[in-house]
């Protein structure tokens, strides 16, 4: 049984340029994304996708007082993943309730136990935005115990600055940066 996951974080096309919330030149991860899936595919790894999930009245949309712009509502194209993810890939749509929020993979959902019942020890985390989604699963996987790496050639963050502070956030909290 592998040790190891691969965790790709909210590859979808509303977060991609020309979609409803974008993360600049986020379509540049995409084929790094795919490399990635295809290599810890062959090794056996697990390969999950987090996504949002939203209904049509989530509270993080501007209409519902939130900060964000409508995006990625559930079974609508800008929720589709652009990326090739395997037919056994595991799937862990986030933010699900209209009333709660999700910037980790792991909040309200069972991605840890997912993760502990195939015997997974260290996962590789990429996808978009490094200080906002990618940043919280990667905060959370430690959390709940995980070896956590990131695969910094594959992750993509709103402004660069931000991102900076992310990723030594990250580190310094014991994430290692690939």
């Amino acid at each position: 049984m592998p040790e190891e996951a691969l965790i790709v974080v909210d590859m979808q096309r509303d977060f991609m340029p020309g979609g409803a919330l974008p993360v600049p030149e986020g379509d540049k991860i995409i084929s790094k994304c795919n490399e990635y899936i295809r290599k810890f595919r062959e090794k056996g790894a697990l390969i999950v996708a987090t996504r949002d999930w939203h209904p049509e009245n989530h509270i993080s949309f501007k209409e519902q007082g939130g900060p964000w712009p409508r995006h990625c509502v559930q079974n609508t194209p800008g929720a589709e993943f652009v990326v090739d993810l395997p037919e056994d890939a595991v799937i862990i749509s986030k933010a699900t309730e209209p009333d709660k929020e999700a910037y980790s993979g792991f909040e309200g959902t069972n991605l840890a136990e997912i993760l502990r019942e195939k015997g997974v020890k260290r996962v590789y985390i990429c996808g978009v935005a490094t200080e906002y989604c990618v940043k919280a699963t990667a905060l959370d996987a430690l959390k709940h115990g995980f070896e956590v790496y990131l695969l910094s050639d594959a992750v993509k963050g709103i402004n660069p600055d931000d991102e900076r502070k992310a990723l030594e956030e990250l580190e310094k909290a014991g994430v290692k940066i690939l």
